[in-house]
This record gives structure tokens, sequence and C-alpha cells, in this order.
């Protein structure tokens, strides 16, 4: 069978940078705690000695008890639970400029018995301050080879210590005499074992720990039995933890030096976060960075958005010219061609906002900006590094829900990406300017205010708003859980390296393109399908006013469309959607919208015999839009109309890449399901709320 290797240690010592080095692979590295939210698997030769051996970077951890998601990944990875195989060397990655930290964890696996090889990072910040390699092991009874990770300093002699170290076998054992009463304590749990179990002191003592600290292991009924009944009550397990807790600080104190001046790199983090993190200063620089931020995803991207959409506009014409006018290449065209497009054309943002994340997180900044977001995020039910994805949102949802994943709780990422969604989008714009422009006078103005100008600031407004309040509701009512302390480590400022933020961003858009992209392009031919056919309806003749060949030549696109697949659906679903103040041709527009929201303009247009080509400046469109009459012969659209359908596309969930994405980050069906469905019903009930109540107040 294939040996294998676990790299471990507390986060941002450098795990995932020793992890590429020794293996050649390229998982994603970060100047950020919790980069590695799951194991990450590679081979490495060993030689003629060992073989090649499975190398396993495992989620940071301060603690093998579990107080989170990422915590319990590690605890299963190195000791084997919940089916994982047993490592038979663990790498413990300790950084040098904070070793008295990074012990506690290494004394904990030495506890339980882990073959154990303690890589010492970061030796070159630490400089003059760093530990004695050869003293270290003498205490710690395993080898201890130096490495900068970065460089390659270290790694050949690491990687000949692991040959040596995979024949050895460690021993369990406690590096402090435990008082009389967790004596007794550990005698009972160790009397439960099972026979395949290792009958160790440090085993049944992180057994009451992880007993004690409320975890959900699965672990065999007579051991967990024995275990509460050895802690008695609540008081019992905090004494235990506070015992250990000091006994294992007390051992490092004693044996290990604390350099009395800081390292090079942690005066110039404690100067430059004097300013960072300051309750003022701070937080109106980060206002300054999330602006910049912004800026690039909502403007700059916008030339590299154009680009895309003309490279496919383009291939879309030549195809066409290529095949002609057939069933075919409106297909390819219309439904294949158009669909790789909407999937590609959200790269420019994708790769902006990783780009800048990947800055913030190399040199050290994203940590900062947890600490700042976090009391004003905690009080709504989210996560302080809830707020970047957040802002993301503005440009677009699906590189914000993307970005989610530098939060360690599965909790906190779900939470984050059921809301994110209700942030207004760049998709919404054209319809927010079709609508506003259509229906609103530019001269119209609301306590001097233009009213086209501050709906627009007031959509932007209300769509934050709604978020917040939505964040705070499904943390009280969907995902409840305590609140819990932001324990974050701010590491020291680093240069980013853009060949790390590179490689990430390339991660991200190849999973995005290889994954959530396949979902959009199969969802963009269905929707080509519903708004095409059928081609040839026997039932239907073309219209009376049709006088000859010439006027009926114009008219096959529209008809077809007012007779397709989705004009039914259109019809079908108007009696629900007739309370709001739509009829079924805004059906046909909704359906079309869920490809991307912006398709919704497009729509409209061959709805209303404009044109597959119009955008939300198109006045044709617009005054189309002004003369539409219902039978009764009042306007269809009228401002009050305009309010509801503003309001129900800010709140409902038309753009199938989000919930693509959704399911992607997920890995289930249920959280799209449920996302799609609590936005619908939001939407359905505000905007029914504004079109009744202003019909009752006699407003049009």
């Amino acid at each position: 069978m294939t040996q294998r290797i676990a790299l471990a240690g507390n986060p941002n010592t450098g795990k995932t940078t020793l992890f590429n080095r020794l293996t050649g692979a390229q998982a994603r590295v970060g100047n950020y705690p919790g980069v590695t939210v799951e194991l990450a698997h590679a081979e490495l030769d060993l030689g003629a000695n060992a073989g090649v051996v499975q190398v396993v970077d495992v989620p940071g951890s301060y603690s093998l008890v579990a107080r989170s998601h990422e915590e319990q990944v590690a605890i299963d990875a190195l000791l084997g639970l919940e089916g994982a195989p047993r490592p038979e060397l663990v790498v413990m990655v300790v950084d040098a400029t904070n070793l008295s930290r990074n012990l506690y964890l290494v004394l904990q696996a030495q506890e339980l018995g882990l073959n154990i090889v303690v890589a010492l990072t970061m030796i070159d910040e630490a400089g003059e301050a760093a530990p004695d390699p050869r003293a270290l092991s003498g205490l710690l009874g395993c080898p201890v080879i130096p490495v900068v990770a970065r460089t390659g300093h270290g790694v050949d002699e690491l990687k000949r210590c692991l040959v040596e170290r995979l024949r050895a076998r460690a021993e369990a054992g406690l590096r402090f005499a435990p008082s009389p009463r967790l004596r007794a304590q550990i005698d009972v749990v160790r009397a439960s074992f099972p026979e395949s179990w290792p009958s160790s002191d440090g085993l049944a003592l992180w057994v009451l720990m992880s007993v004690g600290d409320g975890d959900e292991l699965v672990l065999p009924e007579a051991v967990r039995s024995a275990a509460e009944l050895a802690l008695g009550d609540d008081e019992a397990g905090k004494a235990l933890d506070e015992e250990c807790v000091r006994a294992r600080y007390a051992f490092i104190d004693q044996h290990v030096r604390v350099p009395e001046q800081r390292t090079q790199a942690q005066q110039l983090t404690h100067k430059v976060d004097a300013v960072m993190i300051h309750p003022v200063w701070g937080f109106a620089l980060f206002l300054l960075v999330n602006l910049l931020l912004f800026q690039a995803l909502f403007s700059w991207s916008a030339p590299a958005i154009d680009a895309v959409e003309a490279v496919f506009g383009w291939l879309g014409r030549t195809v066409s010219q290529l095949l002609g006018d057939n069933l075919v290449s409106e297909l390819i065209t219309g439904g294949v061609i158009g669909g790789v497009g909407s999937v590609v054309v959200f790269l420019p943002q994708i790769l902006l906002l990783f780009f800048f994340v990947g800055l913030m997180e190399d040199s050290g900044y994203m940590a900062r900006v947890a600490y700042l977001m976090d009391r004003v995020m905690k009080a709504l039910g989210l996560h302080g590094r809830a707020f970047v994805p957040m802002l993301s949102g503005f440009a677009c949802a699906v590189p914000a829900i993307m970005a989610t994943r530098t939060m360690e709780r599965q909790r906190d990422r779900l939470l984050t990406m059921l809301v994110v969604p209700l942030m207004t989008c760049s998709a919404r714009l054209p319809v927010y300017t079709l609508i506003i422009g259509a229906l609103y006078s530019p001269t119209a103005k609301w306590f001097g205010i233009p009213v086209q100008s501050g709906l627009m600031v007031m959509l932007y407004l209300f769509s934050v708003v709604i978020s917040l309040i939505a964040a705070w509701v499904l943390s009280k009512t969907v995902l409840p859980a305590q609140g819990s302390a932001l324990i974050l480590e701010l590491p020291p400022y680093r240069i980013p390296r853009l060949q790390d933020v590179a490689r990430m961003m390339w991660q991200r858009a190849r999973a995005f393109l290889t994954e959530a992209g396949s979902v959009i392009l199969t969802c963009s031919v269905v929707l080509w399908v519903l708004l095409h056919f059928p081609q040839t309806p026997q039932d239907i003749q073309p219209p009376s006013q049709a006088a000859n060949a010439a006027e009926q030549a114009e008219l096959p696109e529209t008809w077809r469309i007012q007779h397709s697949y989705a004009a039914r659906l259109g019809k079908a679903i108007e009696p629900v959607i007739a309370p709001l103040g739509f009829d079924w041709k805004i059906g046909v527009g909704l359906i079309g919208a869920f490809a991307a929201r912006e398709v919704f303009v497009a729509t409209m247009g061959i709805v209303y015999d404009v044109g597959g080509d119009a955008d939300e400046t198109s006045d044709g469109l617009r005054d189309k839009l002004r003369q539409e009459k219902r039978a009764d012969g009042t306007p269809t659209y009228t401002p009050l109309v305009g309010l509801s359908l503003l309001i129900f596309f800010a709140l409902a969930c038309q753009c199938m890449s989000t919930l693509a994405v959704v399911r992607r980050e997920t890995h289930s069906l249920r959280w799209p399901i449920f996302l799609f469905s609590y936005m619908t019903v939001l939407a359905w009930c505000a905007s029914f709320g504004v079109y009744q109540i202003g019909r009752a107040l006699g407003l049009s």
C-alpha cells in the first residue's frame, strides 16, 4: 500500500507552499489564515529507499480539539477517523517567528503518538531570533529541519529525513503530570477503548477534551459514555481544558526562549497596523480600497467584457454566414455560441476580483479587513470576512459567491452565498435603465431630486438594506448558530507573489468554466429552444394586417416568439404575475431573463417587434413600452408597473449563473433551490405590496 505523509500545522505557516515545493503541485497559497479549507493530495517520489508516497495538505488548525469544520477535517486526516487512512508520518510545519504558539499543536500530536518531523519555516524572516534546530530537536525528541519553502532551501534535507523517519515509530506520552482527578478520568476512558485502539493516555485525554468541547465526533458509544461519565458536568470539562492548556504552555515557556526583540517583519507589521486597524483611519482606508475594487469590477472590466461580446458576436455572424439561414445555424449561433458567450463574459470580472483578493490575501491585508468589519457583520449574523464578497456582488454575484471560500465555517459561507445575490449586480443595470428611461420623465423631480437618478440610487440602497435584513433573518432561522468570536491571526505584511496570485486566478477561472459553465451552457440552449419553437405552428395564421409578402417577411421572428413555448409559459404564469401588474409579455421577458438578467431587454425587443439587438437605450423599444395597451385600452406600462417590475428584478434570483455557481460551491441542489425559492417569494410579495398598495392609493 502507498504510504501517506500529512502536512499539518497552524494556519498560515506555509504548509501549502511547502506542499507545492515538495510535490510540484499547484495548490492555492496565500498570506491569510484559512486559505486551505479542504484536503489536497499529490504524489512525491522519495527514491528507491521509500518509493512514491502520497502527500496530504491538511487544513490549518490551532488545536486538535475540533471547533470548526476545517479543524474537524484536519483531525480526521491525522488520526484516521471517519474512514480516512492514518498517515505513517506527519510533517508538522512550525513558524519560526511564532514558535511558542506553534509548538502547542506539536505537543498535542506527540501525545497522540503521531510519527512526527518538524519543518521549521519562516527562518529567513526570524533572522537571528530563529531557534536552534538541534536544540529544538533534542527537546521534542524528533527531527527538526529548517526550510524556506518559497526558495526551496532545506527541502532536499527534509526529503532525506522523511525517508529515514518513515521507518521509525513514535510512542505516545504526556509532557506533564496529570492531577489526581485528571488521572482518574483518563483511566476511566482508557478502560473503554476497543481492542483495536492504542491504549494511551494521550488518546484518552484527546477524547475527554473533544467530548467536553461539545464536538460531533463519531465515537464508539462505550467510549463516549465513559468520557461523559468521567467528566460529569460542564465545569469538569472546563477545568480539564484549563489544566491541559496551562500545562502544555508551561512546558513550552520553560524550555523555549522567546526573543526579546521583534523580527524586522514584526516591527514593520506593528507600525503599519497602527494605521490599518485603527478604528477611524483603518476604516477610512478600507473604504478607499474597496472603492478601488468596486471601480475595477464595475468599470475597468467593461472594455474586456465588450471585447468578449464583440468576439462572440463576430463568431455568431460568421457561422451564420457560413451555414446560411436555417434552424441548425440558429441553434449553433443563438444557442451554443450565445450560451458559451454568456459564460465567458463573466471571466473579466472573475479574474479582476480574484486578482485583488489575491493581492489582499498575499500581502496580509485581508486579515485586517476581517478584523475591521467583524463587529458590524456579527450584529447581522454574518462573518467579518463576508464584507468583500458582498461588496463584490455589486459587480457580479458569480465571482462574489466564489470569494466566500475565504471563510472557514461552512455555515458562514452558506449564509453569505444566500444574501450576495440580493446586491444590485451590473446585470440588473440594463433592466433598470430601460424601465426608468421609458416610464419616468427625465424632467420629473421628487423633492428637488431628479426621479430617474434618484430611483437608481434608491435601488442600490434598497439592495444593501434588504440583503442585511435577509442575513439577519436567515441567521436566526435557516442557519442559526452561536455567535463565534473571530479568532484570526494577523500575519506579517509581505510583498505579494504575482505567480501565486496568477495561479489562484487561473484555478478559479478554470473551475468556473468547467463546472458552472457547463450548467449555464445547457440552460442557455434550453431557453433558446423555448424561445424559438415551435417553428411553424399549424394552428396559427399570419396576422390579417400583414397585407403583402413584403410586410409578412418582416414578421416571422416576432410572430414566432409570440407563439413559442416560452410565450405559452408566459401566458400560463400570467395569473400568478398579474397581481404584480405584469402581463404575459413581461412573463416571457422574465423567462428569458433567467439565462441572464440583461437578456430581459433583448427578449422584450423581440416580443415587441423591435429586434433582438435592441438595448436599454433603444428609443424604439421605449416607445413600444409606452404605447402598449391592455384589452381595456389602459396603458400596460405605468410608473407604478415600472416600480413593481424594478422591485421584482431587485429581489428575484433571475440568474441561472448564480444558481449554477452556488450548486458548485455547496455540492448540493438543496441550497440553489432554496435560494431561488426564497428570493422569488420575496420578490413576488414585495412587488405585490408595491402594486396593490399603489393602486389602493390611486397611483398609476
